[in-house]
């Protein structure tokens, strides 16, 4: 794990979507084309806002995405597919853009993800840490074997919690118990895996997915088994470290 610290989350989002850029150039060079994956949420504004506006051919680039609640219709301010839609393909338009849709048979949908993901071997994964140390939507304690590469998860309280407090829902009631959800197994398969975590209310999750066990009871711990992943902090999220 290669760890970058920056003075604040502008600067981190900066200098994350610059890596992972360079690393999708390099797949379209080496490949013709490159996959990757696209998280969602507070702490990928930045990176994202800057990535878009990389140099980088957006019509050989296949994207997936990494989670989504059940039940909840696109129009919500709290989809991850409205979300993505907004902040990065409609802006991009990549290649094609497979989203994770939580209204209908959540069995089949994730068998349909699974098929496609399994044909586009990811060559870049831009992923955040939750408060709770989840992975995408990989609660503690995650599941480290399945090997299906989307899965019905239910979502913690401190899980729910968190998005309530960034302001996607007005209640904790709102906030939806289930996910359709990337497994582990398949985004530790990823080449290459960009891991962009700004804010205080995330240093106890840093410190321990960098300094502890590896471990389901804290997902992203799991990152220090993976070759290449880059891991971008700000002083904020990387205060216990420097501790």
């Amino acid at each position: 794990m290669k760890i970058t610290i920056s003075n604040n989350k502008k600067d981190l989002g900066t200098v994350a979507a610059k890596k992972g850029a360079n690393l999708i150039k390099e797949s379209i060079l080496n490949k013709g084309k490159a996959n990757i994956i696209v998280a969602t949420g507070a702490s990928q504004f930045e990176m994202l806002e800057i990535l878009v506006k990389e140099d980088i051919d957006w019509s050989v680039v296949s994207c997936f995405h990494l989670d989504e609640y059940v039940g909840l219709p696109e129009t919500h301010p709290a989809s991850f597919r409205k979300y993505l839609k907004e902040r990065f393909a409609d802006i991009v338009e990549p290649l094609a853009f497979y989203y994770v849709n939580g209204e209908g048979d959540v069995k089949n949908e994730c068998r349909r993800l699974h098929n496609l993901i399994v044909g586009h071997p990811i060559d870049v994964a831009f992923v955040g840490i939750g408060e709770n140390a989840h992975l995408a939507f990989n609660d503690p304690p995650a599941d480290f074997d399945i090997e299906d590469s989307y899965i019905d998860v239910t979502l913690d309280l401190p899980c729910r919690m968190q998005q309530l407090g960034e302001g996607w829902f007005k209640n904790l009631e709102e906030v939806p118990t289930r996910a359709i959800s990337m497994s582990i197994h398949r985004i530790m398969r990823s080449e290459h895996i960009i891991c962009s975590v700004p804010d205080k209310r995330k240093a106890e999750a840093v410190e321990k997915v960098v300094n502890g066990k590896v471990t389901p009871k804290v997902p992203a711990s799991i990152l220090q088994q993976h070759d290449s992943t880059y891991l971008f902090l700000d002083k904020e999220s990387s205060f216990l470290l420097n501790r």
